[in-house]
């Protein structure tokens, strides 16, 4: 099976009501663990790979090392480039072979956000590549993407409406209340469901996308910190109320801090408990493991994305 894009594995989850899992990659047992872990679940999967990702993995190095898991695999398999940061971006990873990418214009005003919008929509389109923007602000840090929460904002619904009518685009990220990284929420967590079923009426067609959705898995975060870490008051979105989205019209969940975490936590006890190791594969494949079991509890019980392929 090829790589595909995401317009049937959306159109799947919009009628059966359940999200896809978007999983951040940066190396091998990365994707290995994600891949494997949809594979066993028999889940459709979109391997995403943001700006500063494909700068370290460089670009030739992560689109072979992903076409080496479609070949081994029978599930549709999404490429998404994530937070691309500018027109010039999008159209690198289209050309490269991506069959997704994302447009972040958040940043910028609406009308500039439209503008930019419209013009990677018109150039992916073009090329049989799909295309997610974004419209409203999330606070957080991940990789370029650095808001302060004093400047993050929720979606506006009517804006939503004429900003998907102007620009054409396949998918819509919105702000209801998650954020990047692995510090989500000071108080109680909560998502503004009452904005999601008021986009979803104003645009029940498009696929709807969640980022900043990490639950930032308390047990990883606690195996980090014994082992030497120091992530203190993490806290992320609980897996009820992501679920919960993945039931209300949600289609594709980003996940990228649960994979750092889950990374670290073996490596560091390796680490602490092995001092002598110095084999990376004495290490990695731990680390792919924990990779693969977090992948897999996502798919099966947060996301309701198992036997969907």
């Amino acid at each position: 099976m090829a790589l595909v894009t995401t317009k049937e594995m959306f159109e799947k989850s919009m009628k059966e009501h359940f999200a896809i899992g978007a999983f951040n990659v940066n190396n091998m047992e990365i994707i290995q663990g994600i891949v494997d872990a949809a594979s066993e679940q028999n889940s459709p999967v979109i391997l995403q790979a943001s700006s500063g990702a494909i700068k370290y993995a460089r670009p030739t190095y992560l689109k072979k090392m992903v076409e080496a898991a479609v070949e081994e695999t029978n599930i549709p398999i999404a490429l998404h480039l994530d937070h691309g940061p500018d027109f010039e971006t999008c159209k690198a990873c289209v050309d490269a072979g991506f069959t997704s990418v994302m447009i972040d214009g958040s940043k910028y005003d609406f009308e500039e956000n439209v503008r930019i919008t419209k013009q990677v929509v018109d150039y992916a389109h073009a090329h049989g590549v799909v295309v997610e923007a974004e419209l409203g602000k999330l606070a957080g840090i991940e990789d370029d993407v650095n808001v302060a929460e004093a400047d993050a904002k929720y979606t506006d619904p009517d804006q939503a409406a004429e900003f998907v009518e102007r620009t054409g685009c396949d998918s819509l990220a919105i702000a209801i209340g998650t954020s990047h990284g692995a510090y989500k929420f000071k108080g109680e967590a909560k998502l503004r469901f009452d904005i999601l079923a008021k986009v979803k009426e104003k645009i029940p067609n498009t696929p709807i996308v969640l980022h900043g959705a990490s639950t930032v898995i308390p047990e990883l975060v606690e195996m980090c910190n014994k082992y030497g870490a120091d992530i203190p008051g993490a806290k992320g979105v609980p897996d009820e109320i992501l679920h919960e989205a993945s039931l209300s019209g949600v289609s594709k969940i980003n996940v990228d801090t649960d994979l750092r975490l889950a990374m670290t936590a073996q490596i560091r006890k390796v680490f602490a408990e092995e001092p002598s190791a110095f084999d990376p594969r004495k290490y990695l494949t731990p680390a792919r493991d924990e990779i693969k079991r977090t992948v897999a509890h996502k798919i099966k019980d947060v996301f309701g994305s198992s036997n969907k392929a």
